[in-house]
């Protein structure tokens, strides 16, 4: 009787075949979805915007907080849900969380910050104080 199964190749394209199979072992991995979602932040004449990437998230997944200039975004979703019947053969729990956090200039009037979620897009506005706006041209007259 043989227990050990021969290769009459080499041993290695064996191991590898079976660690870099596309579904290593059967679990799902995603190198799509990074742990901190992606961030875009520009600067406008009146305000900054800054624009997060969360797609499949609903606006009550975040918690959006300013404290002391610091503006943080978080996020924590547990998919959590309990069958009484049947028997799992696999089952995946999902849990996902994030927290990034941005310090504001002191240009930014933080009671005016308003974010909306669309898309799969958070974009926060963070409107700038009255005296940090342009002010118009103005003509000196020469005396």
């Amino acid at each position: 009787m043989n227990l050990v199964k021969k290769n009459h190749g080499h041993f290695f394209p064996s191991v590898l075949d079976e660690l870099f199979r596309p579904d290593f072992g059967g679990r799902q991995l995603n190198f799509n979805t990074p742990a901190v979602p992606p961030v875009n932040i520009r600067e406008t004449d009146n305000a900054f915007e800054v624009e997060l990437s969360a797609p499949g998230k609903t606006k009550e997944d975040f918690n959006i907080e300013v404290d002391n200039g610091l503006l943080t975004i978080s996020s924590e979703i547990k998919n959590e849900t309990t069958a009484e019947e049947g028997k799992y053969t696999r089952r995946e729990f999902s849990f996902s969380s994030f927290k990034r956090s941005f310090t504001l200039p002191e240009t930014v009037n933080d009671d005016d910050i308003k974010a909306s979620y669309e898309g799969g897009i958070l974009k926060i506005s963070l409107p700038k104080k009255e005296e940090a706006l342009p002010k118009a041209k103005r003509l000196i007259d020469v005396g």
